[in-house]
Order: structure tokens, then sequence, then C-alpha cells
């Protein structure tokens, strides 16, 4: 299968719109494809509502982010893409003739992923050609900040298909969950559902309102579920015995007659009370206004639990950590230390202006240049050594010092890079030098220095670089010192 460089939809719903989004900020190009001419406007707009959010997900160094096209024809998208991703209506004979013809013209090494809720893939590769890379990926909206995706294989899916498609997912910062076979409803939606079957039950009977049942979600239940889910809560409330002892003095109460497995009937009535009350819980604020609302919890949740590395939060600390290790190996790839610095300062780090970096004045905000310069600094630090693994042995850079001369303007969205030179080391310190330039026509936006020292942080103290660090770092001081830059 093939590495994924270009991404294309099929169908651009919501969660088309949220493929789309989280796709292209993490540098992939997607070319969306939908029979209405209109979703094209549509799909532009959900990119851009999402854009805030996803702007604020993580500060590691982002690739460019990818091109964003159209079309209405399916055999365009299908010729150019590197894997497919099918978002149309949940009807079985639509999936189906939608995906056979897209199998027709597409590669056979390009995977065919759908975002179907509950449809069985066995039934969606029937008049394939190639059924074998065909599988369902079912997302969770909004796509763009919520990571599961759901993989399920059919009779005739590759174990190559699943495998290049956990790559590809994990990818883009995604926790991809296998499915161990095909049921209706894959694993997520069958929990969601008898969850629903209750709420429905419990505002058909007067027991609640739709208000007092999400908040006895969100005030308890909720929060643990968000960094542990239910078995490994049920385990903590057994006590030092675990689940064994949950299971012997809770298990009874299976037996009671608590739930109900059964739907009611969706009466007008019913219909009626499930409308009225979530209407009111919107207190009149929109669609969009409640989206916005909804990233910027989910925004601080997952940021929590980073901290934590729990839940989404370690798929999110993951996601940071390839990016910076793509950030490091991309500065000076396969190069020594002397042929890197032959040329004088060494790129370090391309970028662009984010939009959330602007200030009032219209132009990048004091913080970030020092961002900018430290993830430039992590990227050569990582080229020397000092890299994950490096500080888990108790080792680690510690800043003494940083001057920042602004130069020019930086506005949003304006391509930048940052190329660094060592100006001075000794055995525990060292002085970086870096300017920062609009690459457009290379001038210098603002230059800085920093001094770091090499810290013992098991005992506190500074301490002497290892050997193979301060080599590295030396033959890029004696290069640069060398040049005529």
């Amino acid at each position: 299968m093939r590495q994924v460089k270009v991404l294309g939809l099929l169908g651009t719903g919501v969660i088309g719109g949220g493929w789309a989004a989280r796709a292209l900020h993490l540098g992939i190009d997607v070319v969306a494809m939908d029979a209405k001419p209109q979703m094209e406007s549509w799909i532009r707009g959900a990119v851009e509502n999402a854009r805030a959010a996803l702007s604020r997900l993580t500060l590691a160094p982002l690739p460019p982010e990818g091109k964003l096209t159209f079309t209405t024809d399916l055999e365009v998208m299908a010729r150019q893409v590197d894997f497919i991703q099918e978002n149309i209506p949940e009807q079985i004979e639509l999936k189906q003739r939608v995906l056979a013809q897209a199998s027709r013209v597409a590669p056979a090494d390009v995977v065919i992923a759908s975002s179907t809720s509950g449809l069985l893939p066995s039934d969606l590769q029937r008049d394939m050609q190639a059924p074998e890379r065909l599988l369902v990926a079912h997302p969770f909206n909004p796509v763009y900040l919520l990571p599961l995706v759901e993989l399920v294989g059919g009779r005739a899916t590759s174990a190559a298909a699943l495998d290049a498609a956990a790559r590809f997912y994990t990818e883009i910062g995604m926790h991809p969950l296998r499915v161990r076979r095909e049921v209706p409803g894959h694993l997520t939606d069958r929990l969601q559902e008898a969850l629903w079957r209750e709420i429905l039950h419990l505002v058909n009977d007067g027991v609640a309102s739709t208000g007092e049942l999400d908040d006895a979600i969100v005030y308890g239940p909720g929060l643990r579920w968000a960094g542990m889910g239910t078995n490994l809560i049920y385990h903590l409330a057994g006590g030092e015995a675990g689940m064994r002892h949950m299971l012997r003095q809770f298990g009874p109460c299976l037996k009671w007659p608590w739930t109900k497995l059964e739907a009611p009937e969706l009466t007008e009535a019913l219909i009626d009370r499930m409308v009225e009350g979530t209407q009111a819980q919107a207190k009149g604020r929109s669609i969009r206004e409640l989206e916005r609302l909804r990233d910027e919890y989910l925004l601080a949740t997952q940021q929590v639990l980073k901290q934590f590395d729990l839940g989404a939060g370690a798929t999110l600390r993951a996601l940071e950590e390839r990016l910076y290790e793509r950030s490091g190996r991309s500065a000076v790839p396969g190069l020594d230390a002397a042929s890197a610095g032959a040329g004088g300062p060494v790129r370090m780090l391309d970028t662009y202006v984010r939009p959330e970096w602007i200030d009032y004045n219209g132009h990048m905000s004091d913080s970030r240049y020092l961002q900018v310069f430290g993830d430039a600094t992590d990227a050569l630090f990582r080229w020397a050594g000092v890299d994950d693994a490096y500080r888990k042995t108790g080792r680690a850079m510690y800043t003494l010092e940083s001057h920042v001369q602004h130069v020019a303007e930086a506005k949003a969205l304006e391509p930048i890079s940052v190329a660094t030179q060592v100006v001075e080391l000794d055995a525990k310190r060292v002085r970086l030098h870096h300017s920062l330039h609009r690459r457009r026509d290379e001038a210098v936006i603002a230059t800085g220095t920093q001094l770091y020292i090499h810290v013992d942080t098991r005992g506190g103290h500074a301490a002497p670089f290892e050997p193979s660090v301060h080599e590295r770092l030396e033959g890029l001081r004696g290069a640069h010192a060398a040049s005529p830059s």
C-alpha cells in the first residue's frame, strides 16, 4: 500500500468536512468529491470553521498545510489520490454502487475506507474490484478533534489494507481501534445505542428531561470516561480486590429491572419532548456556536489528559512527539556536522505564521518568536542526540538566556524558516544564534540568541554533555566558525 500524500473524499457532509480539516492541518492534500456542486462552499466553510480549534490542538511544528480541491467527478478524484475515505449517506445500495465505481478507477493499491457507523464491510465489498482493500474506518464527530477511528475488516479485507490504514490514521493523530470481527454497529455505537435507548425510555416515562439526563453524565461518569473507560473505572470500584470484588458486590444488581433493552416507540409526543428538551438546553445558541463551545472543551480536556498521558491526551502526545521528531529529521537529514554547517547557518525549521499567532497590530505576537526559535532549537538538539529517549535518562537542556531582535513584520499565513548556528560551546553550555526569514524573499524578520546549559535532572545540577552530543555540536560550531557567513 502507498504512502498517503493525497486523500480522496467520497462525500463531503459533516464527517467529510471533519476528515478534510484534520488531513489538511497535518499536511495532507485533499481532493473532495461530491455530486452536488454547492457542497464545495460547504466543505470549505467547514474546514475554515475547524481551523481555530485545530490551530490550538498542538504547538508542535507542523508541515505546510495541505491543499484542498473539489470535483463533482468521482473518476477524476479516484485517479489522483493515495487513499479514499467514503462518507456518503447510510444507504447500503447507494454505498455498494458508488464504492464499486470507485474501485474500478482507483489503482488496486489504494485503500478505500468507509466511514459507515454500522454497515458491514463484507456487504460493502460485494461488487468491488480488488475488494481486499476495502475496510470500515468509522470516526466520531468532530473528526478533526476526536482521535478514535474504528477499523473493521470484511471477509475479503487483507491484513495489509488494515495495517496501511492504521499507519495512515496514526500519522494524522488518530487512535485506530481494530474491531476483531464485523458486527452491526461496530463497538462504540452499540454502547452509545444502549445509553440512548435508556434516555428515550426515561424521557418517554416522564422520569427526567433531556437536560437532567445530560447532567447525569456530564457531572459524573462523563468526567471519568474522558481518561478511563467504564471497565477500568469499575475495576477501581472494587477496591484492592479490583473487578472480581466489584462483580461479586454489584453483580446481583444486573438481575434487577433497572434497564429496558427495547427502545420505546418514537411517538410524536416523545419526539416533541426530545426536541423541546434539547432546545431548552441550547438556550438560543446556534449550531455553529455550540460547535465552537464543544471544540473549546474538547481542546482543554485533551490538553489536560496529555499531562497524564491518558486517553485522547496520550494520542495527542504521541502525535506531537512524531511532529518534533520529523522536524529534527528534516532539518539536516543524513548529513554529518561538518558538511551540515559548511554553508553557514543550518535551516532547522520550515513553517508558516498561524492565524492565531497574530496580535492586534496584525503581526506575529512576541511570544511566538520565542516559540519558533525554540522549535528550531529542539530540531537541532534532536539532531545532536538530545531527544525524548535521552531526556528519559535524566539529562536535558535548560534555557539560561534568550534575546530577540525584531527586524521586519511577519503576517498571517506567511511562510517562514529559521536558520541556526552554534556560536559558542563548552563542556556544559551552548549558545545558538537564529535568524528568522520570510521564505518568499529570504528577508530577515528577526534574530535570536539563546544560551542553554546541560543539566542532570535527577541530581538537579549542571553536567557535561554526553560525548556523542558534544561531538556533533562541536562539529557544527567548528564548521560555522570557518564559514564566511
